[in-house]
């Protein structure tokens, strides 16, 4: 079973986004970013994707929607972020 897509969407300047992307590089995760600083036809496809999204960075692996920065911490400490990593 292939690993599923991770998506990032992230901001200029953005530390939850820094620490959500280092505990992605930590793990060897690949990940695809999205800068959505400018708003754009990917801030329009974030909130596609997460309609009750106002912040940064979100995150989606496969079809899941992880949340931002503190909910993939949450599922790191609780063990459960490299099953969901595994598909």
């Amino acid at each position: 079973m292939a690993e599923p897509q991770v998506d990032i969407y992230t901001k200029f300047g953005c530390g939850f986004c820094v620490r959500a992307k280092r505990l992605l590089d930590e793990k060897g995760v690949d990940f695809t970013e999205y800068d959505v600083t400018l708003g754009g036809l990917k801030k329009d496809q974030m909130l596609e994707r997460a309609p009750q999204a106002r912040t940064v960075p979100q995150i989606f692996i496969g079809d899941v929607h992880v949340g931002g920065s503190d909910e993939l911490a949450a599922l790191e400490r609780a063990g459960k972020l490299d099953a969901l990593l595994a598909g």
